[in-house]
């Protein structure tokens, strides 16, 4: 598609609602952070309870976003989104009422199933949706909607717990303990509703119709979308020829000629995107600052919007570039990025040196990854897999993605409170663990991870089938 010839209005609207997802995402991952400060103390959690607690939603990912896999296919990416925004709707409900860990758990489990599913399902449609030259920029919308989704729940969580009229700060920490934690879990219920509402003024993906013998419904979609009559015409045959050619039902496609290997770089990249420490630092950031750092948990509030800033800032600069410079570019200058602010982070924490140094340490890394493995490795899943194969090798590879998340987020308490943490690495332990892997993922994006930019779905699946795993 050439970029005159396509309706920008049409395509960055319903990209923009299907990107709510990663709001809904952002914000349901990100109120877990302020909230644990308080209903830890409520329930009067240990600390692999507090884990259980946090990373329960997690597991929750993992089976959503292999179910999406099978929805998605069977029912559409756009009704996929929609049963993600019912789950949504009924976790933010229950986790604000709920009375017990149990209780919790198992409606954070619900939001989970949710998120997991908008979190395969909307980059995979707005990919399908987006001309080629714009799909990066595209795409990034979904991780630009994650990020706003942290920092405006980072915002709503500061005021909740700041904004009770009290007489003193030990009477404001009560009410928050309390009350103010459910208030935070009920916030989600706006953002929720509201996307439910928006989903349905969005066509289905047009690729989906192909592949379940619509032809003349993507026809009427693709006639939106593309506003010239020859480029349409060439988009519905180039996209009707690979769904022909490339007909793999079922889970053993994965074995087809050049599929193992794209599978390998898609769950690799996933896996790196979490164990490199973002997920720790934003789930349990207030903890980071309220103790490493030695913030009182009221500031700690206010210094997650810091984090919530620059998360927001650097994803900006990855929308502007990442179809400029490609994809790789933005995953080398990250990954170094990333391991040098860890490694100060580290170091500070383990010389007893708290302070400003550290704070920056915290944000540059927030910023190397909001810039390169944030939104980039959501581009690049979404576009290396071929049209038939694109919900199964997505399902699995963000099924990895959940997998090492709750991995991260379950391990992250019980490393950081060990004897081992505290007396040989005075705290500094998870840093240094998560700076190793930053060096594991440049090696990995150096010698694997092709460059896809500027290059429709249909050429890079011609390539993987062709047997040109190197791009």
């Amino acid at each position: 598609m050439k970029d005159q010839s396509v309706n920008t209005l049409f395509i960055y609207r319903i990209s923009f609602v299907a990107a709510l997802g990663g709001l809904l995402f952002g914000y349901d991952t990100g109120v877990i952070s302020g909230a644990q400060l308080y209903f830890t103390e409520y329930f009067n959690l240990s600390s692999s309870e507090q884990g259980w607690a946090v990373s329960s939603a997690l597991y929750g990912c993992l089976i959503g976003a292999a179910a999406a896999g099978y929805l998605s296919d069977r029912y559409s990416r756009k009704y996929a989104l929609i049963i993600s925004a019912i789950l949504f709707t009924i976790s933010a409900l229950g986790s604000g009422i709920a009375d017990s860990l149990t209780e919790l758990s198992v409606y954070r489990i619900i939001g989970g199933l949710g998120v997991g599913m908008a979190s395969m399902t909307a980059p995979m449609y707005i990919a399908e949706i987006a001309p080629a030259k714009q799909r990066g920029k595209l795409v990034t919308l979904y991780q630009l909607a994650i990020v706003i989704g942290f920092f405006v729940v980072f915002l709503v969580t500061y005021f909740i717990g700041s904004g009770i009229e009290t007489d003193s700060i030990a009477q404001l920490h009560t009410q928050n303990v309390n009350d103010g934690w459910r208030v935070m879990f009920w916030s989600e219920l706006l953002p929720a509703i509201a996307y439910f509402v928006f989903l349905f003024t969005v066509p289905h993906s047009p690729r989906w119709l192909f592949l379940k013998e619509r032809e003349n419904d993507a026809k009427k979609v693709i006639s939106k979308i593309v506003l010239d009559k020859k480029e349409a015409e060439s988009e519905f045959d180039e996209i009707k020829q690979s769904v022909a050619a490339n007909v793999h039902p079922g889970f053993r496609s994965i074995f087809a000629k050049g599929m193992l290997f794209i599978l390998f770089i898609g769950v690799v990249l996933a896996m790196l995107q979490q164990v490199t420490g973002i997920n720790a630092i934003l789930y349990y950031g207030a903890e980071i600052f309220s103790g490493a750092l030695g913030y009182g948990p009221e500031d700690a509030l206010k210094q997650q919007l810091w984090v919530g800033a620059v998360n927001l800032l650097f994803t900006f600069v990855a929308i502007f570039t990442v179809d400029k410079w490609g994809r790789r570019p933005l995953l080398i200058t990250g990954s170094i990025g990333m391991f040098l602010s860890l490694t100060i982070l580290g170091l500070s924490i383990y010389s007893n040196q708290l302070g400003i140094v550290s704070l920056l340490a915290i944000l540059a890394f927030i910023g190397s990854f909001a810039l390169s493995m944030g939104p980039v490795v959501w581009v690049l899943i979404s576009e290396i897999f071929p049209n038939n194969l694109r919900n199964i090798g997505m399902a699995i590879a963000v099924g990895a993605m959940w997998l090492f998340n709750a991995i991260v987020a379950n391990s992250f308490p019980v490393v950081n409170n060990s004897e081992f943490n505290n007396e040989v690495f005075n705290g500094a332990l998870p840093y240094f663990i998560f700076a190793s892997l930053c060096i594991v993922t440049f090696l990995f994006v150096w010698k694997y991870v092709p460059e896809t930019k500027g290059k429709s779905l249909e050429e890079i699946e011609k390539k993987i089938f062709s047997g040109k795993s190197n791009f």
